[in-house]
């Protein structure tokens, strides 16, 4: 349970998975968070939880989301966590306690990039409840999210620091695409503005 979640209940969805190099990936995903958004009561905030560092290629997912979608803004999604200005070890329970008092009622989406078996490397997967963060490599550091998203950048299990040094940018930067896009685009339908479609692929 994170620090929004505790007198929320809501209809969950299954869990979600889609592989990036699927063609119809964005869609599938965007349809997919359109649908988890429709089944929040408290959808007038989105706050957009991007965790990572620009100082390891494989922990850099979620700092490239946060900056692909500042790039491209919606009035519903708040974005914290930017290659610029990265949500990490070191300042998450700050900036965990800024979106506390910011946004008190918002829907909470946390992006982390994860390790995990061989065949699952480059699914990105969506899935309820709060993302513990830091978990592959050892840290301990706050729970958080109303539901998360997740993309396997490479194996897990042995000399994790060093894998996610060598993981290759390519599959981060395409999973980073997917998700961006993803959620753009479920924020531009839940919105009911289907002209922006046309922009909802970040850069």
């Amino acid at each position: 349970m994170n620090l929004f979640d505790s007198q929320r209940k809501d209809s969950s969805l299954p869990p979600f998975t889609v592989e990036y190099r699927n063609e119809n990936a964005a869609d599938q995903l965007a349809q997919h968070l359109a649908q988890r958004f429709l089944l929040k009561p408290y959808h007038d905030e989105i706050v957009i939880l991007c965790i990572g560092t620009d100082r390891s290629t494989g922990d850099a997912l979620g700092p490239l989301v946060g900056s692909k979608l500042k790039s491209r803004t919606h009035h519903l999604l708040h974005v914290y966590g930017t290659l610029e200005e990265p949500v990490h070890a070191m300042n998450l329970s700050e900036k965990l306690d800024e979106i506390r008092r910011t946004h008190p009622q918002a829907l909470l989406i946390a992006i982390d990039a994860c390790l995990g078996q061989f065949s699952n490397v480059g699914n990105i997967n969506v899935a309820d409840g709060p993302l513990k963060p830091g978990a592959g490599v050892k840290k301990d550091l706050p729970s958080v999210g109303t539901f998360h998203i997740t993309g396997i950048v490479n194996v897990g299990g042995f000399m994790e620091y060093f894998v996610l040094q060598n993981t290759r940018l390519y599959v981060v930067m395409r999973m980073a695409d997917i998700i961006a896009s993803a959620l753009f685009q479920a924020a531009v339908l839940h919105s009911g503005d289907p002209q922006r479609l046309g922009t909802a692929t970040p850069e």
